[in-house]
């Protein structure tokens, strides 16, 4: 991502430093911390030649306190991993699965129109509760995706959605692919995997408050699973999704500690 948007970055012993346009990124290696001083000293380093106002780390191996540098620990999140074929769990509100399309172009349900209004996702298909799930594969899927991510979640600092500002059209990671689910013709869930070569990661993954406990959150994750089938899948669960990953087969192999620079203000936390 730094690459495809033009962002420093720092690729230290045992960090991975990415100075994003607001705020900075650092994701700390999975392996143990052998020297938790040294680390620390070199992640300050980064912090002060880059002048840093806002910044969020990652820590997988939960080796560091950083609460006497102003930050501010976060729930500790679990990460997940499904490997190939593995088996999912049937979700107490049963429901048919969606038939996904993953090529490009592929075949569309009623002649590619929803019966609500003739939209469509690019290569997929509806169901019988008017669910559609498929790869976002031109411009009004690709904004429909970015809107679903920034009001989902929601990303507090990109609301009102903008076009183009959370997935700039002209910096796409190569690997990566978009993936929308519809109710009734309209978007309701999305999320963006990244193939590496090596596994495919799952990353905002969101559905809009409307269209919750309906099926679209684990219709685009069934969309992006079947479009890599003999890849490991990753991602880094909220508490809100890690209960849908563990149906689709994640399971989890650690639990990630977040800080955030800086400290939210005494008067603010609740």
């Amino acid at each position: 991502m730094a690459r495809a948007r033009g962002w420093a970055w720092v690729d230290g012993p045992g960090f991975l430093a990415v100075r994003s346009d607001s705020a900075h990124r650092v994701l700390l290696a999975a392996q143990p911390v052998v020297d938790a001083a040294a680390l620390r000293r070199d992640l300050l380093a980064v912090f002060r030649e880059w002048d840093s106002r806002q910044l969020c780390l990652e820590d997988p191996t939960q080796s560091l306190d950083f609460t006497d540098l102003g930050f501010e620990a976060a729930l500790t999140m679990p990460m997940m991993v499904r490997d190939p074929g593995a088996p999912e769990t049937p979700s107490l509100r049963r429901r048919p699965a969606v038939p996904v399309d993953t090529t490009a172009g592929g075949t569309q349900a009623s002649g590619g129109e929803h019966a609500s209004g003739g939209q469509h996702v690019s290569g997929g298909e509806v169901s019988g509760d008017g669910l559609s799930v498929g790869e976002a594969l031109d411009e009004e899927d690709h904004a429909a995706v970015e809107r679903v991510v920034v009001e989902g979640f929601p990303i507090l600092q990109r609301l009102p959605w903008r076009r183009g500002q959370q997935f700039p059209a002209d910096a796409v990671v190569p690997g990566q692919r978009s993936w929308l689910a519809r109710v009734d013709g309209r978007p309701a869930a999305a999320c963006v995997t990244h193939d590496d070569g090596v596994a495919v990661g799952f990353y905002w993954v969101a559905t809009l408050p409307d269209f919750r406990s309906r099926g679209a959150g684990r219709a685009v994750m069934r969309a992006g699973l079947a479009a890599h089938p003999d890849r490991p899948a990753t991602l880094t669960a909220t508490l809100l999704g890690e209960p849908l990953y563990r149906r689709l087969g994640f399971t989890e192999r650690g639990l990630a500690r977040w800080w955030q620079f800086p400290a939210t203000p005494v008067e603010l936390r609740r």
